[in-house]
Parts: C-alpha cells; structure tokens; sequence
C-alpha cells in the first residue's frame, strides 16, 4: 500500500519521532474505549462522575469506584498488541523520541518501551492515591479490598479517600506531563497519532504544535478527526495493525 512506503519513508528520514496514542489503540488489546457503543460511557454518565462529585459523595465514590473495578478487570489482563510492540521497535531502532498517550491501562510499558520515554496525558489504572495524607498504592490492594467487601477503599494509613490515580472529569492534567508534551511536540519532525479522534483538550492540542512547529503530521484513526486537514498523511485503518506493517517496512530500509 502507499501509505505504508509513504510513512516508513518519513520515519527513516526523521530523527524524533513522536507517538501519540488515544483509546483505538488499545482496542485491539480487547480494552473498550470510553465513548463507542460499548464503551464505560454508555453505561454511566460522566458529567455526574466528576471530581467535586467525588469528593462531596460517598454514593458518588461508590459508583465511581464500580467503574473502575470494571475497568480494572480488563485492564489488569490486557496484552499489547501489534501496535504496542511497533512502538517499542521505533523505540529499538532509535527513532522514538516519546509516546504521549490519553491511556491510562500501561500497555505501552508492558510491551517494552521504556516508562520515561511514555507521558500518561490522562494518568495511569495502575495505581491509586490517598488524597488526604497523598501515600500511593498500587492498583490491585484496592481491587483487593473492593473484593473484601469495601465499597469505597479507604487508606491504610490515614483511613482517607482513595481515588484510582486516573485524571477524572473536573481535574486538572498533569502539569509536568502536559508541559513535556508540548515542548516534546513542538520538538519532533515528524508526529504520528494513532488511535485518538483528537476531540479532548488539552491532548488534541498536540498535533498542532507538532504541525506548527514544523513537523510532517500522520493521522491513523479508523474513523476521521477534526485535525485530518492538517495531515500529511491519512490512515483509516487499525492502528496497531498498520503501524506494525509500516516497522516492518521501516526496518527492511534501514538495514538496506
């Protein structure tokens, strides 16, 4: 295909190489995005699960917590995809600058790129924080207490609130992550965005700055995102399947 020579080309000529990762990317690992026919928001609504919500209701962290034990469920057995390990080749070969990703179920570290060249835009399932003495745990001693019959898990510490250390409505963004971000996507010649429809900011801000700045934009996304216009290059197929076929495409060139 075209796009497969056009892009591998891009990826040979450029010396960083930013990836950014949105919810299709994970699809193909079996983990359901947020907001498709069978996503979490089709069964709860999340202007009603924000975080002034949580922090004033006990019945709201209750559901809240419901959400995520589901989610964790999926998460915590989920296995990378072809996408995943294409990411971690760009990695190999020297090529990657760094992923920015609005997923939060670490696959990106799980198949091999390293976790500081990964920026968790919208934080990560895989931990939780007391929010009143700030300890950290990981993610499965809540599961184990909701299993134990807490509703809402409570510190071992302090007895505070819990809450998974994923970014919720009405929360502010990680700012030494969004910061890096914008200086590493203003810092790339070339920015591939995969799997995202580019539709929440301060995430779909991104690839702009990259385009401005003057890097060469490749879009893959299976259906079409407000920033296609600014692209080089569009693909409306699976990421992970398209992008592996593009590192394999990559590899035979560099060693030619």
């Amino acid at each position: 295909m075209e796009y497969i020579e056009a892009v591998a080309d891009m990826i040979v000529e450029s010396k960083k190489v930013v990836v950014f990762t949105g919810a299709g990317f994970s699809t193909e690992s079996n983990v359901p995005d947020f907001r498709g026919p069978q996503g979490v928001w089709s069964k709860f609504d999340p202007s009603e699960l924000n975080l002034p919500n949580f922090l004033r209701s006990e019945e709201i962290r209750e559901k809240y917590w419901q959400v995520h034990k589901m989610f964790w469920e999926t998460v915590k057995i989920a296995e990378p995809n072809s996408g995943h390990y294409a990411v971690t080749e760009l990695h190999n070969i020297g090529k990657l600058d760094c992923v920015i990703t609005q997923n939060t179920d670490g696959l990106h570290q799980k198949s091999g790129t390293p976790n500081e060249k990964v920026l968790e835009l919208h934080g990560t399932m895989h931990w939780v924080d007391c929010l009143d003495c700030h300890q950290r745990y990981p993610r499965e001693r809540a599961h184990e207490k909701m299993l134990a019959g807490e509703k809402v898990p409570r510190c071992d510490k302090c007895h505070g609130i819990l809450k998974p250390a994923t970014v919720a409505y009405g929360q502010a963004m990680p700012e030494r992550e969004t910061r890096e971000a914008e200086v590493r996507s203003a810092g790339c010649d070339l920015f591939l965005a995969a799997g995202s429809s580019l539709v929440v900011y301060p995430a779909a801000q991104m690839p702009i700055i990259a385009k401005r700045s003057g890097a060469r934009l490749v879009i893959m996304n299976l259906t079409e995102t407000p920033h296609d216009h600014l692209a080089d290059v569009v693909i409306a197929e699976k990421t992970g399947e398209a992008l592996s076929r593009i590192v394999v495409r990559v590899k035979e060139k560099t060693k030619a």
